[in-house]
């Protein structure tokens, strides 16, 4: 197998591309199917403002890990959203498919940022109405 220093991407800060948001969430992608054409894999930062929250909901395709980079606030899980686990810098998230989860942040001045990988370079997503326990499909 030849190997060539080609197949090595670095994407700029100003490459990133913007992705579909979820509530108050946006989030930017780094590497990506579309990006650099990744196979089995997606990293971007993810960003609440503060006093936000993203929308309740799960991934049906792949796993998630999240790394806490600034800020503080909570992982609401749960089929009701009922529990409340406190995030904070340097805290890692494990979320396995199907886990319903919403990040939420506390701080009234500063936003919460987390890095976001999974193992799918294309995620479905169903947003999640606790109220109501049924989501919606959206390809993401």
């Amino acid at each position: 197998m030849t190997r060539s220093k080609t197949e090595i991407k670095v994407i700029r800060a100003h490459q990133r591309q913007i992705e579909v948001s979820s509530g108050s969430m946006t989030r930017l992608a780094g590497v990506s199917k579309e990006l650099v054409g990744a196979k089995g894999i997606h990293l971007a930062v993810a960003t609440v403002p503060p006093g936000c929250e993203s929308g309740a909901h799960h991934h049906v395709n792949c796993e998630s890990a999240i790394f806490i980079t600034r800020g503080h606030g909570k992982m609401l899980v749960g089929d009701s959203l009922e529990e409340a686990l406190d995030i904070g810098p340097g805290d890692f998230i494990f979320v396995p498919p199907g886990a319903v989860h919403q990040p939420v942040n506390d701080s009234k001045t500063e936003p919460l940022e987390m890095i976001v990988a999974r193992n799918s370079p294309v995620e479905i997503v169903e947003e999640y109405k606790p109220t109501t326990g049924k989501g919606t499909k959206q390809k993401r």
